[in-house]
């Protein structure tokens, strides 16, 4: 499944690295007591899935994110030192087709229990690519269209975010039976949490004078579809990919419409498109993260406060204040 083109950058931090290469000096079987620590050693391919396999495993987990803050989860290389490095982990939990490098890596360490997110729930393609560009949803126009590839950022909807969870639940406890008891404890206590943050979603947005969003790119369907939204992307699935004069043309059509007042831009990716358009139409920027890591920019310290901060935003755009 290729979802974005892979871009070659930097490494993951040595500090990640580093941090591999001692999980591999453990032992190589796959009980939690064998290591020095006692603890279960997760990888988890990018920050959402860190974030999730935390709040399960808690104290009996020790979770390495294989991607560094502020880089693309999509671009990541894997050093041979790294891949090697895997086959002594006793967990991965990543999201197949989201890191060709990860995908690939799995296949060669031979890691007995790995949780694939995208198997966990269901994954739909959220862009229609037209012309060579992304077009998202809510987009109605009659051109001849191709399929696009299916959107991953499932995490972005709460409720199969939730199901993600479930299913790392239970790869947890298949590698760590001996604490099966604490992890679904605190996988029914993280649901919860998920079912909180999907209500202030529900109740937040519902008073709104408009559907539609404008961002960067089409990192929101899912987020979208879930609260009746419609998002309009600049770029489509890709954010590197550059806009076509048209898909411009149609956006200043549709700010007008529906009287779209922000134009949305991430931290992670070149804001200069978006501010752009904004300044063509004569409307605000905002952000709108799709949480794909947490850094020193973000609006919030993890995943329920980035979620929650751009419920705001959507409330202001949408004028669900």
């Amino acid at each position: 499944m290729n979802i974005r083109r892979l871009v070659p950058v930097t490494a993951v931090s040595a500090a990640v690295a580093a941090g591999l290469v001692g999980l591999s000096a453990c032992s190589g079987s796959s009980a939690a007591a064998d290591h020095k620590d006692g603890k279960l050693h997760v990888v988890a391919s990018f920050y959402p899935l860190q974030y999730l396999t935390q709040e399960i495993g808690g104290d009996h987990v020790s979770v390495t994110n294989l991607t560094k803050p502020g880089v693309e989860p999509h671009d990541l290389e894997l050093s041979p030192k790294q891949t090697v490095a895997l086959s002594s982990v006793d967990a991965i939990v990543y999201l197949k087709g989201l890191q060709p490098a990860v995908d690939e890596a799995i296949k060669q360490s031979g890691v007995k229990y790995t949780a694939d997110a995208a198997s966990m729930t269901t994954l739909e393609k959220h862009g229609t690519e037209v012309d060579g560009h992304h077009h998202t949803t809510g987009d109605n126009d009659s051109h001849s269209e191709s399929e696009a590839g299916l959107d991953p950022h499932i995490w972005l909807d709460p409720v199969r975010f939730a199901q993600v969870a479930k299913g790392v639940d239970k790869t947890l406890a298949a590698a760590d039976p001996k604490h099966k008891a604490d992890y679904r404890k605190n996988t029914d206590a993280l649901v919860r949490k998920l079912d909180a943050l999907n209500k202030q979603y529900v109740n937040g947005l519902k008073n709104r004078t408009s559907d539609t969003f404008v961002t960067t790119h089409a990192a929101f369907g899912y987020l979208a579809e879930r609260y009746g939204l419609t998002e309009e992307a600049i770029s489509g699935i890709d954010p590197e990919s550059e806009p076509s004069v048209s898909r411009m043309k149609d956006l200043h059509a549709l700010a007008a419409k529906h009287h779209v007042n922000t134009v949305f831009f991430e931290t992670i990716a070149n804001p200069d498109t978006a501010r752009t358009l904004a300044g063509d139409l004569h409307v605000k920027t905002g952000v709108l993260d799709p949480l794909e890591g947490i850094t020193d920019k973000s609006k919030g310290r993890d995943y329920l406060q980035v979620m929650q901060s751009n419920l705001a935003a959507l409330q202001k755009a949408l004028g669900a204040e």
